[in-house]
């Protein structure tokens, strides 16, 4: 599902013009965003944890130059779902 998608079936279910969606669906994703890159985790009940993982230093290699690289100490952003979220994906999609 794109970000269009989202906004069209929020258009669709809430009634709701489709700019003023526009809007909210993007100010959230800009809080989130920012969110996170301020160092603080999100967390919104019933659907999952925002969270920021950090990644120790660890060797790596180039396979290419044949050569090792330290790859530095870092910090991603990861999706935790609620347990209940997960277990109803868990039971409603099916394998492909």
């Amino acid at each position: 599902m794109t970000k269009a998608e989202i906004i069209q079936n929020i258009v669709n279910k809430s009634g709701v013009e489709k700019s003023t969606v526009t809007v909210i669906v993007e100010a959230f994703m800009a809080t989130m965003k920012q969110s996170m890159i301020d160092g603080n985790n999100i967390y919104l009940r019933g659907f999952g944890t925002f969270l920021l993982k950090k990644r120790a230093e660890k060797k790596g290699r180039n396979i290419i130059k044949g050569t090792t690289v330290q790859i530095p100490a870092h910090v991603i952003p990861a999706f935790k779902p609620a347990d209940e979220f997960e277990s109803q994906v868990r039971s409603n999609v099916k394998v492909k």
